[in-house]
């Protein structure tokens, strides 16, 4: 008995290891963005209320919506842009802004990664850039490149990660005067991002979604999500989050992203 006794911790060990043998691993997703995708919760005087509680935010709808399957990784800067390296931005928010520079290293923290999803471009219309739609699209396209040609440590046998590029909702009615000077000129451009984004992801084999047609930036101050802005992109990206991986695994019927949303998919790149 006392043997039998002895050899149960290397039997259950078995059984566990057994058990979890063909179990898929859950797909890593990595939301890349500015201060929609951190939480910021605006004030009509432009000032930060608060941080969305985790649920709030459209990243917690996205994680419950998708479930255990997925894991769904947070990094949202307050004040980030595609690739300008801005000093003003970086002394008011206290870390580099510029996304271009930090997306390596973010990338290499939550290795391995199955899935960048990049919302960011709002931050470059700002007026001191002087940024045209065409200008923030190659700055996305450059965030892009950098996932593609990503190598995994953790799965050098992988392919790179995918992107699934969201264009931001475009600006709303800027609040207070400050807004309506920083943004001077952003509200017409926001609206001419979406059709550049597209080309850009088309071009470079990536999956495209307009945020502004399944939500707003309703917030008081004309650039921030209110929790219920929040809660319907999370839904309409969990179906268009699933359809990309149904379509990587050849799946003959994947599901569609939620109405009016609308998904682009393309091949992704060798």
């Amino acid at each position: 008995m006392a043997r039998i006794a002895a050899r149960w911790p290397l039997v259950a060990f078995l059984l566990v290891a057994a058990s979890g043998a063909g179990a898929a691993e859950p797909k890593r997703i990595m939301l890349y963005g500015g201060s929609n995708t951190w939480g910021w919760a605006a004030t009509a005087e432009a000032t930060l209320d608060r941080r969305y509680e985790e649920h709030e935010r459209w990243s917690g709808v996205l994680r419950q919506a998708l479930g255990p399957d997925y894991v769904v990784i947070e990094e949202g800067r307050n004040g980030r842009t595609t690739d300008i390296p801005d000093p003003l931005l970086r002394s008011y928010f206290g870390t580099p802004q510029n996304g271009a520079a930090v997306l390596p290293e973010r990338l290499a923290a939550h290795d391995p990664v199955d899935l960048v999803v990049l919302m960011v471009g709002t931050n470059d219309l700002i007026a001191r850039f002087d940024r045209t739609p065409f200008r923030v699209g190659l700055g996305v396209g450059t965030l892009i490149d950098i996932v593609q040609r990503h190598q995994s440590a953790a799965r050098p046998e992988r392919p790179a990660a995918r992107v699934l590029v969201v264009s931001p909702p475009p600006l709303g009615d800027l609040q207070p005067e400050k807004y309506q000077r920083v943004y001077a000129g952003g509200e017409a451009k926001s609206r001419e991002l979406a059709p550049v984004l597209a080309a850009i992801a088309h071009a470079a084999g990536a999956a495209f979604l307009d945020a502004g047609t399944v939500t707003v930036s309703d917030g008081p101050d004309g650039v921030h999500l209110t929790a219920e802005a929040h809660r319907r992109l999370g839904e309409a990206l969990a179906p268009a989050i699933r359809t990309l991986f149904a379509s990587r695994q050849g799946s003959a019927e994947p599901e569609r992203p939620a109405a009016p949303g609308r998904l682009d998919a393309v091949a992704h790149p060798p």
